[in-house]
């Protein structure tokens, strides 16, 4: 009960200093995470990428999206399931997004089934924080702990966040799934061992 409420105060508290970010901050941040991603060799090579479509104000994702399919990759995002759970589609361009639930974007193409994330080459997750051995504060849904537990040990599973949301340490519990990297505007990709 004490990781829960640790994780609560310290998601409200890094959220509202993303919060107060201006926009200047975090277009330059959008830019230097995307520019930084495309360049690892993981993405580089990947046939399969699975991401997400950034909300508020998370860092940016969708130039990275864009980028990402206009090179050739087969793009998955997420389709929020009412049980909480992830299913994915591809992204086919800015237009083939639609309004989903929570305020998300999601892909009006088929779906594929949750487990279509275990066969990307990269994950990329939202997070409100990382710490240094890879643990990540998420929202609190146990929406991507979920879909991490379908990916495979070698696969690059990366959460973008802004420089202050790389933290030492995370209150964890056993559901908690972590990220091989981290990916920050002034840090790049940091890897965890």
């Amino acid at each position: 009960m004490h990781d829960i409420l640790s994780k609560s105060m310290m998601r409200s508290r890094l959220l509202s200093a993303r919060a107060a970010l201006g926009a200047d901050t975090r277009a330059a941040a959008a830019r230097s995470m995307r520019d930084e991603l495309l360049a690892v060799p993981e993405v580089e090579m990947g046939g399969t990428i699975a991401a997400y479509v950034s909300i508020g104000d998370e860092p940016d994702t969708r130039s990275l999206l864009f980028a990402l399919w206009k090179r050739g990759a087969y793009v998955l995002l997420p389709l929020l399931l009412p049980d909480g759970d992830l299913d994915w589609a591809s992204y086919e361009g800015p237009d083939s997004l639609a309004p989903g639930p929570r305020g998300l974007l999601q892909p009006t193409e088929k779906p594929r089934g949750p487990g279509a994330v275990a066969s990307a080459d990269v994950v990329l997750v939202p997070a409100v924080a990382v710490d240094r051995t890879g643990m990540r504060l998420g929202r609190g849904g146990g929406s991507y702990d979920r879909a991490l537990a379908r990916v495979g040990p070698a696969i690059l599973t990366v959460a973008p966040v802004y420089d202050a949301e790389l933290v030492d340490v995370l209150p964890a519990e056993p559901h908690d799934q972590r990220v091989r990297a981290a990916l920050t505007p002034s840090q790049g990709l940091v890897r965890f061992a």
